[in-house]
């Protein structure tokens, strides 16, 4: 993802902002719980995508991982419906 941001900015950005290629391996390994949760994966694209910006800092090695995906499972954490809690409190 890097080498596209620096290789073809444009293309990049789109690919960032749509968010898919960091989403889909997080929600193989968070899924059960936020559906448990009450959460799709569409709603948590959704925020994955609202989350561009921090995923931008981190493919360009601004940001560590440990930030980006500690910010990113707070940021779902805080849009889980309140009626069903996450099993063990945390992603």
């Amino acid at each position: 993802m890097r080498r596209l941001m620096e290789d073809c900015p444009e293309e990049g950005q789109r690919a960032v902002r749509d968010a898919s290629f960091l989403a889909e391996p997080l929600w193989e390994r968070w899924a059960g719980r936020l559906e448990a949760a009450g959460m799709d994966y569409e709603r948590f694209l959704e925020i994955s995508r609202g989350y561009a910006e921090e995923i931008r800092l981190w493919v360009m090695g601004e940001r560590p991982w440990d930030h980006c995906v500690a910010g990113l499972a707070g940021r779902v954490w805080r849009r889980l419906p309140e009626r069903a809690p996450v099993a063990g409190g945390s992603l």
